[in-house]
């Protein structure tokens, strides 16, 4: 019951899926970050449902790529857009890191979230039209919402937190941090393990895709805002996941030239 209560969690916090709704407890909120991933598993799928859709119906490229591009907003409801879109305004802002902290609070969306929502759908929504949907590109695809999410998840019980409050101190505050950060690890090698196995060379390329953001992503939330946050954490996601994105259509499309 435990278990199911703690996917439920996760569902219902990082994604749109109908799913119970438990009351948050100590136990529940134990290895809530762990069943992230599997938020990644259900996007995966999505993509795969839809790329065979348009197979059978024959569908042209761009409605393809449009269906590709709006999947992972749809199965998350947006959440990590939203850190995408306030961590945009706080760097944009220039400020000391408190001010940039107050911004991530900020419910209004300033004008450079809205410029760098516009061109992160507009290259994502060019990258899906580009890519090649074979079964190893889906798979690939697949495995990097899973790295993603691993990372984000094993950042927010590693990593030194902006703040003492906000949603990414409720879960590292319920976590089982040792237990959470060996779960995670787990799930992330998995991930990159599937990314390579499927994709071999493009999947050695996303890989090394998503660890550079990954990097930038640490960097940057401890240099700009004294620590990481849950704004942070969506905005790190979603990055690498167009990153990784973008490492696979270059290596198809090399491969193209050869």
């Amino acid at each position: 019951m435990t278990l199911l209560e703690t996917v439920a969690v996760a569902f219902g916090m990082f994604s749109a899926v109908p799913a119970p709704q438990p009351v948050w407890n100590e136990k529940n909120m134990r290895y809530a970050l762990c069943a992230f991933p599997l938020v990644g598993v259900v996007c995966g799928g999505c993509w795969w449902a839809w790329a065979e859709v348009c197979r059978v119906l024959a569908l042209p490229e761009l409605l393809r790529g449009a269906g590709f591009c709006l999947l992972p907003a749809l199965v998350t409801g947006g959440i990590h857009l939203d850190g995408l879109a306030d961590t945009s305004d706080a760097l944009a802002s220039h400020a000391p890191p408190e001010k940039k902290r107050e911004i991530l609070q900020d419910s209004r969306c300033g004008a450079f979230a809205v410029i760098r929502l516009c061109g992160y759908f507009i290259w994502y929504w060019a990258l899906c039209c580009a890519l090649r949907p074979t079964s190893a590109a889906l798979w690939s695809v697949g495995a990097s919402f899973v790295l993603s999410r691993s990372l984000s998840g094993l950042a927010i019980v590693s990593l030194p937190l902006a703040k003492n409050t906000g949603l990414a101190h409720t879960f590292a505050a319920g976590a089982a941090p040792k237990r959470a950060r060996w779960i995670l690890t787990l799930a992330a090698a998995a991930g990159a393990s599937a990314l390579c196995w499927a994709g071999r060379l493009s999947g050695a390329a996303m890989l090394a895709a998503a660890l550079a953001v990954f990097w930038h992503y640490a960097r940057t939330a401890q240099k700009e805002f004294g620590g990481i946050s849950g704004d942070l954490a969506g905005w790190f996601l979603v990055r690498a996941e167009l990153w990784m994105l973008a490492a696979l259509v270059l290596c198809q499309h090399g491969e193209a030239l050869l």
